[in-house]
């Protein structure tokens, strides 16, 4: 289990960002990540490795978490306080992508993995998108699964993100099917690669 920097006994006295720095620190630890203080860091005590209040190259600030996956910077995390809107915090996740020290390894650069979060609420970013922007999500991902979509997304054949080679689909034949169902088959993908992610279809009963 790893270690939290203060004991949920002490909330009451600590700051609302600091509130925020110990439920991501639970939040990380529950999705499989290491935390560890930059002054500690150990990047071959587990798979994956979160390291707090990172120092990056010169006028790219201190990433409050940069993530590591086998020992290879993969993103970063910028905290704000519960309530924060992170509607307009994602171009500061994003100066970390470009701002790795030159002495540290990184699989791909810019970082593709940003994450911005309150302790309350988590939006994340994937650099293997074609027009790549933050989306919430529920939880930060497994190292294992960013392991995976860095494999994929350095594949250029046949890889990158979902949002990717969702731009790949081909058109939908129309073997065995009526033309009103490959019409409406063609404008829900048309929507999923305008990286719509709702759509109705509405069609009248029998169409099938």
């Amino acid at each position: 289990m790893t270690r939290l920097r203060f004991s949920m006994a002490d909330d009451a006295y600590l700051t609302a960002e600091a509130r925020a720095r110990v439920e991501i620190d639970r939040q990380l630890d529950a999705c499989g990540w290491v935390v560890q203080d930059r002054s500690a860091m150990n990047l071959y005590a587990s798979r994956g490795i979160a390291v707090r209040e990172f120092i990056m190259a010169t006028g790219h600030g201190r990433a409050d978490y940069l993530l590591f996956v086998d020992q290879k910077a993969v993103g970063a995390i910028e905290a704000k306080p519960s309530g924060t809107p992170l509607a307009g915090v994602e171009p500061q996740s994003a100066k970390y992508s470009n701002g790795l020290p030159k002495d540290l390894p990184a699989v791909v650069t810019p970082l593709p993995f940003l994450y911005e979060a309150t302790g309350d609420e988590t939006m994340f970013t994937d650099g293997f998108d074609p027009d790549p922007r933050s989306r919430p999500v529920f939880a930060f991902h497994r190292p294992e699964t960013l392991a995976r979509w860095l494999r994929q997304g350095r594949d250029e054949a046949d890889g990158g993100s979902l949002r990717s080679r969702l731009q790949r689909l081909d058109t939908v034949p129309n073997d065995g099917l009526r033309r009103i169902q490959v019409e409406a088959i063609g404008k829900v993908e048309a929507s999923m690669k305008a990286n719509r992610p709702r759509a109705l279809a509405q069609m009248a009963t029998g169409s099938g």
